[in-house]
């Protein structure tokens, strides 16, 4: 005999359209579900960027429900983590895990990826699907667009893989690394007063690409590149630091994560003579909890980080944010993305109510209802081409290309462990103001 816990299972895993509710009058209700995907690096050495990420979405789906933002329906988050065999992001299970949730015609977009080479991999699938994919920190240029022209330009391209119909299904709420890259080198020459640098990238999409974007605006304010690297992630870059130590330059900039080299490369510089006080630069992939918590303990040099965004406390709805998602989840639970996280869910959902009450469009009945599916998530994919957005990562709305209109950039260095993501907010630059 089956047992009822396993029925119940089955019946999950069907994915229900509707639910009863009792009215408490003799009378019932029904509820219909709408499912939102998340695809983010939730594990081992991606775990302090991606979960915060993945909380975010939840806190803005429990707050939809506890609102009745959408009456009549209830909003159910599907996660998945895209850490493979190796403890980091791979892009071969994060298409897996958009081809699964694309399979559930109930989901009607994605939250996501974290990481720019794993965009790659999924934006083609979703693009066919179609459903909207919305990145809360895919930062490289070439995901989009063929400029700069030196890093996605004509061979470059990847614009008619990445949009095998020619239309776009893909958003970010993350400024690109043209700007990313600019920002870091304006702080590091203007405000820091570096004239030479160093710069390592990860050999992956997004490391390349802001190490890239960091050399070319580094030089046009007329400061030196000494030498440059791209390394794939190792557990040791001490002969490749001695070499850099007898370059002596101002800063050594890092293009890539946390994981891919960003904790290793800081800590052994403390150990390399001749850097154990230079200032370590990067970009947002290694402003995490985790990075803050392994480097300050070694002292040594200043660290700087940034993200492709305004800094989540300047906005003036921050407080009722951080309030609500420490109280779900602690406040050690907050990373650089809790808050992208939640603002590209709340994108998510105000499209998805646009596309039911304006554009009269009718949510999948069951998990299996591939047409309904289809026309929905077109309705929604519309309505998130079209939004007009204010949330803790400032305003978002996004031209025809998908990158969205906020060019902001901020700056942290790392401050008081006990404090957030252990990072202290510095300044923010305008990057549309930058020439």
């Amino acid at each position: 005999m089956i047992g009822f816990s396993l029925i119940i299972s089955i019946l999950a895993a069907c994915g229900a359209g509707t639910t009863q509710t009792n009215t408490g009058n003799g009378g019932t209700t029904q509820t219909i579900t709408i499912k939102i995907g998340s695809e983010l690096p939730t594990t081992s050495g991606d775990a302090s960027t991606g979960k915060p990420a993945e909380d975010g979405v939840a806190l803005a789906i429990k707050e939809a429900n506890d609102s009745n933002l959408l009456p009549g329906y209830k909003f159910v988050q599907v996660a998945k983590d895209d850490v493979g065999a190796n403890g980091t992001h791979d892009p071969t299970v994060g298409q897996k895990n958009v081809t699964d949730l694309i399979g559930d015609a109930q989901v009607a977009g994605i939250v996501g990826p974290i990481n720019s080479s794993v965009a790659l991999a999924e934006i083609p699938t979703t693009n066919k699907a179609p459903i909207a994919l919305i990145s809360p920190s895919n930062t490289n240029d070439c995901l989009t667009k063929e400029t700069p022209a030196f890093e996605c330009g004509g061979a470059n391209s990847k614009i008619a893989a990445l949009r095998p119909t020619g239309k776009v299904t893909y958003f970010r709420t993350a400024t690109i690394d043209q700007y990313q890259g600019a920002a870091l080198a304006v702080y590091g020459y203007k405000n820091k007063n570096y004239r030479t640098a160093y710069v390592i990238d990860d050999t992956e999409a997004y490391g390349v690409g802001l190490a890239k974007n960091f050399i070319t605006y580094w030089q046009k304010l007329g400061g030196k590149v000494v030498g440059s690297a791209s390394i794939k992630q190792t557990n040791s870059y001490e002969n490749i630091l001695t070499e850099i130590a007898g370059k002596k330059p101002d800063v050594i900039m890092f293009g890539g994560n946390d994981s891919t080299g960003g904790i290793t490369i800081r800590q052994q510089m403390k150990s390399v003579a001749g850097l154990s006080n230079t200032p370590f630069l990067a970009g947002d992939g290694s402003k995490t909890s985790a990075l803050a918590k392994a480097v300050k303990p070694l002292g040594g040099g200043p660290v700087f980080a940034s993200i492709p965004g305004i800094d989540p406390n300047q906005s003036s709805t921050s407080k009722a944010f951080f309030d609500a998602y420490t109280k779900q989840f602690g406040a050690d639970a907050i990373g650089a993305y809790s808050a992208g996280g939640y603002d590209c869910a709340k994108l998510l959902l105000q499209a998805i109510k646009t596309a039911v009450q304006d554009k009269k469009a009718a949510a999948p009945k069951d998990s299996n209802d591939d047409s309904g599916a289809s026309t929905f998530r077109q309705a929604v994919i519309d309505a998130v081409q079209n939004i007009q957005y204010d949330g803790v990562t400032g305003h978002h709305s996004f031209d025809k290309n998908g990158d969205t209109s906020n060019h902001f950039v901020s700056l942290y260095t790392i401050g008081d462990l006990n404090t957030g993501d252990g990072w202290k907010y510095l300044e923010q630059i305008d990057t549309s103001t930058l020439q």
